[in-house]
C-alpha cells in the first residue's frame, strides 16, 4: 500500500512546473498521503535533499515560473552506481513512489529506474518542446510558443523599417512544434524544422521574387535542431 510519494522535477524547467507541484502535493494530502519533495531533480535523490511537503509548502506558488523544487541535469544518474545511492535514498525515507515532472531524458530514467528497482513511477510531461509521444500538449509549451511570438512580433517592426530580412532561432532539439507554431501564428514568411528538408537556393529564390514584387522585409524561423540561424543567414 502507497502512504509516501516524493516529487521532483528534473532536466530543463518549464513555465507551469510550479502549478504541477502544487497539484501533486494537495491532491496527496486530500488522500491522506505523506508527499516528499526532492531538490535538483535525481541528483537530490541521490544526494538525500528532500523535504516533506504540505499545504503551505505549495503556498502561492501557482503563478510562478520555474521549479520550487529546483532542476538539475545529472550525469551520475546515468551510472548503476548513482540510480543504486537513490534507491537507498529511497528505503531510508520509505518511499513508496515517485511523481517525476520532466520531459524525454526524464521519463527515460524514470523508466531505467523502475526496470531496476520496481520502484512504481508516474510522469507528468513537462517540457517546452512539446516532443512527448502521446501527448497532445506538454507543460510549458504553450508558454514558449507566445514568449517567442511576442519577440517576432517585435522583431517584425524592425525588420519593416529597416528593410531587412531576419533569422530567428527558436528551441524545440529535434522537433519543430515551436517553430512551426510561431511562424503560423506570426505570419513569417519561411519555417526551417527539422522534420523536413529546406532548400536554401529556393528560398533565396523566393526572397528575389518577393523583392521585385515590392515585399520589403522577411523573416525565416529556424527550429534548432534543423540547423543554426547564423550559418543559414550567412
Amino acid at each position: 500500500m502507497i502512504k509516501r510519494i516524493a516529487v521532483l522535477t528534473t532536466g530543463g524547467d518549464a513555465p507551469g512546473m510550479n502549478a504541477a507541484i502544487r497539484s501533486v502535493v494537495r491532491y496527496g494530502v486530500y488522500n491522506k498521503l505523506e508527499v516528499m519533495g526532492v531538490f535538483r531533480g535525481w541528483w537530490g535523490l541521490i544526494n538525500e535533499e528532500i523535504k516533506l511537503l504540505n499545504h503551505r509548502s505549495v503556498s502561492g506558488i501557482i503563478n510562478q515560473g520555474g521549479t520550487i523544487l529546483k532542476t538539475a541535469r545529472c550525469l551520475e544518474f546515468e551510472t548503476k552506481d548513482g540510480r543504486q545511492r537513490a534507491f537507498q535514498t529511497i528505503q531510508k525515507n520509505a518511499i513508496d513512489g515517485l511523481i517525476v515532472i520532466g520531459g524525454n531524458g526524464s521519463f527515460t530514467a524514470a523508466h531505467k529506474f523502475y526496470q531496476e528497482y520496481k520502484i512504481p513511477c508516474i510522469g507528468i510531461p513537462a517540457s517546452i518542446d512539446n516532443d512527448i509521444n502521446g501527448v497532445d500538449v506538454t507543460i510549458g509549451s504553450d508558454t514558449a510558443i507566445n514568449t517567442a511570438l511576442n519577440a517576432i512580433d517585435n522583431i517584425r517592426d524592425t525588420a519593416t523599417s529597416m528593410e531587412r530580412i531576419f533569422v530567428v532561432e527558436v528551441m524545440g532539439r529535434d522537433s519543430g512544434f515551436i517553430a512551426l507554431s510561431v511562424a503560423l501564428a506570426a505570419g513569417c514568411e519561411e519555417v526551417i524544422i527539422p522534420e523536413r528538408k529546406f532548400d536554401l537556393k529556393s528560398m533565396c529564390h523566393e526572397i528575389v521574387n518577393g523583392n521585385i514584387k515590392g515585399k520589403i522585409s522577411w523573416i525565416i524561423v529556424v527550429a534548432e535542431g534543423a540547423g543554426s540561424a547564423e550559418e543559414i543567414a550567412k
